[in-house]
């Protein structure tokens, strides 16, 4: 049986706001995430992700109460991420009403981080984020961390192939050179990490066009995460999915308010 495509809106979240930006820089308000996150589950939104963006570079914790707030307005799976570094950090965020949580920093700084969090609540809980930009590495990939301004000095694939033999259970592959230019998905990078990883592949950073949705899809993503274009009113999630749909890629259907 072929699995769903998911639509994932994507709240980054800084101070209580959402905000957006263009390769992490330059962010503006978008609005409220418990309102926003109520909107999207109205809408149809498959999943939902909330990432606290600027948890980790401040070395502070994820906002229990507006995941609590959150999670109350949602009735779709809520990943949260940012400022995770233990296995009770994770604790605590699936008490709040997440999901899934999503790690990126920590596991870099301590990868055993992966294992402890897997083995604990199991792999399905476990999704790694990871910040990529093209670079002069081995597969032409590196990771980035605390928001990209930062290089983490890993090749993209070797982090992807090692954090999947530690038991992840999905890939948030985000690209920092489209995030937030809806430029199109890195269909490249894209169909790279699809070529080493089985288990599941959300694709992350500019989306723009209705056709950029699909052709990551192509690449090789099982799930399509997004921004700007939802928050700012270039598509709906609706819209999307009517497109994939007519495309004759499996989609759920989604309510059009």
């Amino acid at each position: 049986m072929t699995l769903a495509v998911r639509i994932i809106p994507c709240l980054d979240v800084t101070q209580g706001r959402v905000v957006k930006g263009v390769n992490f820089t330059n962010l503006i308000d978008a609005g409220d995430p418990v309102e926003m996150a109520a909107l999207y589950g109205a809408e149809g939104a498959d999943e939902l992700t909330f990432l606290d963006i600027s948890a980790s570079s401040s070395g502070r914790d994820t906002t229990l109460d507006v995941v609590r707030r959150t999670a109350e307005q949602v009735f779709i799976p809520l990943t949260v991420g940012g400022g995770i570094r233990t296995v009770q950090d994770v604790d605590r965020l699936l008490r709040a009403g997440a999901d899934k949580v999503s790690i990126n920093t920590a596991a870099i700084t301590r990868p055993e981080l992966i294992a402890e969090i897997a083995d604990r609540f199991g792999s399905q809980v476990l999704v790694l984020s990871i910040d990529a930009r093209r670079a002069r590495t081995v597969s032409g990939f590196e990771v980035t961390t605390h928001g990209g301004r930062e290089s983490a000095n890993l090749d993209a694939l070797e982090w992807v192939q090692r954090a999947c033999a530690l038991g992840i259970g999905e890939i948030l592959l985000n690209s920092m050179d489209a995030d937030g230019t809806r430029a199109g998905y890195d269909t490249g990078m894209i169909a790279a990490v699809r070529a080493v990883s089985k288990v599941p592949l959300i694709a992350s950073g500019g989306a723009g066009g209705l056709e950029d949705f699909a052709a990551a899809l192509d690449a090789g993503a099982d799930a399509l995460l997004a921004a700007s274009v939802f928050h700012f009113g270039i598509h709906r999630i609706s819209d999307v999915k009517s497109f994939l749909g007519a495309q004759s890629y499996p989609v759920r259907n989604s309510t059009s308010l």
